[in-house]
């Protein structure tokens, strides 16, 4: 009876949102980027129609960059750029930035789809060394007997796997530039920002909507490829222009900014990491916990923003499916890939949808387990 209350009252509600992509977002980011699309800066004209070279949309693209540098805590001789193409030009931008024309090589790790797809367009540049893979277990943990070479210009690894469910949780030490892709975790929890030349992030996984991916690269490791970079492609040229060499995406830079101001303005990532941990216990003790369900990644390696986990008794699907659906949970299916199911946790989800799931998970074993 208690479950079915809770259901007739969630009908009214809005949808707990498990999405991996694009992912949840504050609601108060969502009313105030409302108001900016109809009326911005009370000027009777559209965020999305007003120039980028104006005073108006300056700021918005200044204080996005100095909460960048105040979130992370990052000093002089970082720049934070704003560009388009998502984290897959990255993949490209980073090997032609940093990889040498002549005898150059980079290292790599290959823990998931994403840094499997980075390595192939840096190969296109020039030798890539692959110092460890989880491929073998279908990327199901973060593998970490290795060490990073000396002799390579720079190395790479994601720091968290959105498909599989895994997170890096600490990092090699590397005389080499350090280079991660934080687009499914950036600002989801504290570490030494500073222990990276490079960070790129989609924007659309925990920060603001898709259309922008934010860059930031220690202005010291550029300039040192001896190669022709494409004016487009070419980190100096945007940092040279203050990520507005070509027209930037306004709306998506200005909801990440108002996103990364609900994050400082609440208390900036030791109080988020202290929301995502409680978010993450409370799910994965009930995997752990339930008879019905088992966790898809190594324990030890578990994402904080995406918890995958599947069924112990693949013929309860269709029952599992229907209980999730009339709860107005949304977007916990797991990539087709893995299979199962994931809920993507990110910043802006709050405990009560996790509480939601679990019910869910509980209730569900009352009935069928």
């Amino acid at each position: 009876m208690r479950f079915t209350s809770k259901l007739n009252q969630l009908k009214d509600m809005k949808v707990h949102n498990f999405s991996a992509g694009p992912s949840i977002l504050p609601n108060e980011v969502l009313q105030q980027a409302s108001r900016a699309v109809e009326n911005f800066d009370d000027l009777n004209l559209s965020l999305i129609e007003i120039s980028h070279r104006s005073k108006n949309f300056i700021a918005v693209m200044d204080e996005a960059t100095a909460l960048v540098k105040k979130l992370l805590k990052l000093p002089e001789g970082y720049s934070v750029l704003f560009l388009q193409g998502g984290a897959s030009m990255q993949f490209t931008m980073v090997a032609q930035n940093l990889l040498k024309a002549q005898n150059g090589k980079a290292a790599y790790t290959e823990t998931g789809t994403w840094a499997t797809k980075a390595i192939k367009e840096a190969k296109l540049f020039g030798e890539v060394d692959v110092l460890a893979s989880s491929k073998d277990k279908n990327f199901s943990y973060i593998p970490k007997d290795y060490s990073v070479p000396a002799d390579v210009d720079y190395f790479h690894c994601t720091s968290n796997n959105t498909i599989f469910g895994t997170q890096m949780h600490a990092f090699p030490e590397s005389s080499a530039p350090l280079v991660c892709d934080m687009s499914s975790d950036i600002f989801c929890r504290e570490i030494d920002y500073t222990k990276f030349d490079l960070i790129y992030a989609g924007a659309q996984k925990n920060m603001g909507p898709a259309g922008t991916t934010l860059v930031i690269v220690k202005d010291e490791i550029l300039g040192n490829t001896g190669r022709t970079i494409p004016t487009m492609l070419d980190y100096s040229t945007h940092i040279k222009k203050e990520s507005m060499f070509n027209t930037p995406p306004v709306f998506a830079v200005y909801v990440s900014m108002l996103t990364m101001r609900w994050l400082d303005q609440n208390g900036g990532l030791s109080w988020i990491e202290e929301r995502n941990r409680a978010k993450a216990k409370l799910i994965y003790d009930e995997i752990d916990n339930n008879p019905l369900f088992k966790g898809a990644a190594a324990i030890e390696d578990r994402s904080l923003m995406n918890a995958t986990f599947l069924l112990s008794d693949e013929s309860k699907k269709e029952a599992f499916d229907a209980m999730w659906k009339e709860a107005n949970i949304n977007g916990i299916n797991g990539h087709r890939s893995v299979g199962g199911y994931r809920a993507s946790i990110y910043n802006a989800m709050p405990i009560e949808s996790v509480n939601v799931l679990v019910d869910v998970m509980k209730t569900f074993t009352q009935k069928h387990g």
